[in-house]
């Protein structure tokens, strides 16, 4: 199939060297598409979770398949036999590499714990099925096992939110969104997190560490059971019942799915599961994450496609989710992996190190995702730039929604960590802000969660440091907490005002949550004490993390009503002598001072003409400011043509900016 015109390379004259190799690439995925789709859909393909694993067929016996293509038997074991290998739970072989098994359906009742113990040729041990939609641990050995689940089926009661053209993402982590020393569930989320993401004003809830994983200081990322929720949080149902709320709430769920690679180990995992290694994974030195010790899925076969595929499909018809954050990208797309490696220039998207099957995988998940809900939206994880990435389909390119912009909140630590903010350029952060593909769309942070594990520091930790544990109360005089106070501010203000089309932050860090993220390891004592959120802290209006949560939400308040990101930003002033950076988006103009001493009283700039309200500011009172400026106060543009700025406008107007602090006006006429 000829690709059509109009392509990634028709509108980016640096990519016409590659069209050759776009093409070849847009033609691999188009006739996969066409050879694995059924009636034209690829989503009525994917049901292999439908068809292995666990299921009651329509008599109501219990069926059960696995393909296994090196084993010679295969048994279920379970408390029903006591664990032991018997002939009436030996599956029969099926051909191409399937076995079945059918039960009466007296043999399983829900609850009931089981494995499978899977014999090759000069071996043998026990795993957990590949397609199990159920695994827990037990507290004492440690040890997972599958466990047969058929509860009631749950009732869903309200609709999807709807499609999100502009998200605002509250990434979070149910375990560690409790306050107590613990792992957090779901229904504790639901109870007490879900409401504050929603009084906020977030409109997307981004889920990590859902599939389940072995090690919880992992982080969700090193994944044994691709279609097992993570038993840890709770059940099935109080998941559902946790979207079902945040929908209600018009909040959309995307999850953070992982199928960069797989965890190496063997007796959860999918690791030498039928005795060889390349049941699911390229063969030798492919198949072996370097630096994360794990697993990497062979794309390039049809039955790991058929696996991850479908497991987009489970996720979204069994939990309703509504996107997914692909993790990984940049590991998926490199031979490589990408790892120390500077990607300066578009020959490093275009030649043999790229893994052509992941793309081609990459893109099929896309379509599939899209088909199953044309509302659902995806987001891909890179740090490489690969150019086409977030392009349709029908450009060439991969098909994803939006791509995180990822070098932002590298940029924010290379600053406050080097640099003075005196020293700072308004010229390389404006760059650094807005520079994206325009024919791609991108999500900004100033942090999500890589920038509060431990080994590294929150921007509140990085501009306040110890002080956060002695002078974060209102009545404390502490310069290091004010310059901390206001530039967390301006940060999050200026991010979010230049992102590219959808903004995330991490939970708790809307308020400044101090300290780091640390999941119970051996080398804390297997403690929780960072393994949590204490909420408590933006509670009390004697301490200063109330404001800045209040700052977050007006924010964030801003931004929905305001619809500033339906338009791109367009740059006014860039002052480096006095650290000014002034700019517009839709109809909203944004004054942010950086100086850390100087205040202006009269900062004239050019504006288009009219009248402008000043709807938010960082130096409200209820924002820890010093209410120098006043939300409501009304400016009026003169026609006198003014220095600072670009001479696309002959109208000026003149502002009180203050050290630290940031001002929006809203042309009202």
């Amino acid at each position: 199939m000829k690709p059509k015109k109009n392509m990634i390379y028709d509108h980016d004259e640096w990519l016409e060297p590659y069209k050759e190799v776009i093409d070849r690439r847009h033609e691999m995925i188009m006739d996969l598409k066409e050879r694995m789709s059924v009636d034209g859909s690829l989503a009525k393909g994917m049901n292999n979770h439908v068809f292995y694993g666990l299921h009651r067929d329509a008599k109501g016996n219990w069926v059960f398949r696995e393909w296994a293509p090196n084993a010679t038997k295969i048994y279920i074991i379970g408390e029903f036999n006591n664990w032991k290998r018997t002939e009436a739970y030996a599956l029969k072989p099926m051909g191409g590499g399937n076995w079945e098994i059918v039960l009466p359906s007296m043999f399983l009742d829900h609850g009931t714990l089981y494995k499978l113990y899977i014999e090759w040729p000069g071996g043998g041990a026990e795993r957990l099925p590949a397609y199990v939609t159920r695994t827990v641990q037990d507290p004492h050995t440690k040890t997972f096992c599958a466990q047969v689940w058929d509860p009631k089926p749950y009732e869903w009661k309200h609709g999807r939110p709807g499609k999100r053209q502009h998200p605002l993402i509250y990434e979070c982590h149910i375990g560690m969104a409790a306050e107590e020393e613990k792992v957090g569930t779901f229904e504790e989320f639901r109870l007490n997190v879900l409401p504050k993401v929603a009084d906020l004003g977030y409109d997307t809830l981004q889920i990590m560490a859902l599939q389940e994983h072995p090690y919880y200081g992992s982080f969700g990322y090193q994944v044994a059971n691709f279609y097992a929720l993570s038993s840890r949080f709770g059940t099935p149902e109080e998941f559902k019942a946790l979207v079902d709320e945040a929908h209600a709430l018009g909040i959309a769920v995307v999850m953070d799915i992982v199928h960069s690679h797989s965890v190496d180990n063997e007796a959860e995992g999918l690791g030498l599961f039928d005795g060889k290694e390349t049941l699911y994974f390229y063969d030798g030195w492919q198949g072996h994450h370097p630096a994360w010790g794990s697993r990497c899925f062979d794309y390039g076969k049809d039955e790991t496609k058929y696996f991850l595929l479908s497991n987009c499909k489970y996720w979204m018809e069994e939990y309703h989710i509504d996107g997914f954050r692909f993790d990984g990208v940049t590991s998926m797309l490199y031979w490589d992996h990408g790892l120390e490696k500077a990607f300066v220039g578009y020959e490093n998207y275009f030649n043999q190190g790229v893994d052509d099957n992941a793309i081609a995988y990459l893109a099929l998940a896309n379509i599939l995702i899209h088909e199953m809900n044309e509302d659902a939206f995806t987001i891909a994880e890179d740090v490489s730039g690969m150019a086409g990435l977030a392009a349709p389909l029908e450009m060439g390119g991969v098909g994803f929604d939006f791509r995180m912009s990822m070098g932002v909140a590298d940029n924010w630590i290379k600053w406050i960590k080097e640099l003075s903010d005196d020293h700072w350029s308004m010229g390389e952060m404006w760059w650094q802000l807005t520079n994206k593909r325009e024919d791609e769309k991108t999500i900004s942070y100033a942090e999500c969660h890589d920038q509060a594990m431990v080994g590294d520091k929150t921007i509140a930790f990085r501009l306040m440091d110890a002080e956060m544990y002695t002078s974060m109360n209102k009545e404390s005089q502490s310069p290091v907490v004010d310059r901390g106070m206001a530039l967390h501010k301006m940060i999050r203000l200026v991010t979010m005002a230049t992102c590219g089309n959808g903004y995330l932050t991490f939970m708790g860090n809307e308020f400044g949550h101090p300290e780091w993220i640390d999941f119970p390891r051996e080398g804390n004592g297997w403690s929780y004490k960072h393994a949590r959120r204490q909420w408590s802290l933006a509670e009390p209006d004697y301490l200063r993390y109330r404001y800045l949560r209040n700052f977050d939400k007006a924010m964030i308040e801003m931004a929905r009503e305001e619809a500033i990101l339906d338009e791109v930003p367009e740059l006014f002033v860039q002052d480096e002598q006095k650290k000014i950076l002034i700019f517009k988006r839709k109809d909203c103009i944004f004054a942010l001072n950086f100086n850390p001493a100087a205040s202006f009283t009269d900062y004239g700039f050019a504006v288009p003409a009219g009248k402008y309200e000043a709807i938010l500011n960082t130096d409200e009172n209820e924002f820890d400011g010093f209410s120098r400026l006043k939300t409501g106060e009304v400016h009026f543009s003169v026609p006198v043509k003014s220095e600072n700025g670009s001479g696309k406008y002959n109208d000026s107007m003149s502002l009180y900016l203050p050290s630290r602090t940031a001002i929006v006006l809203k042309k009202i006429d």
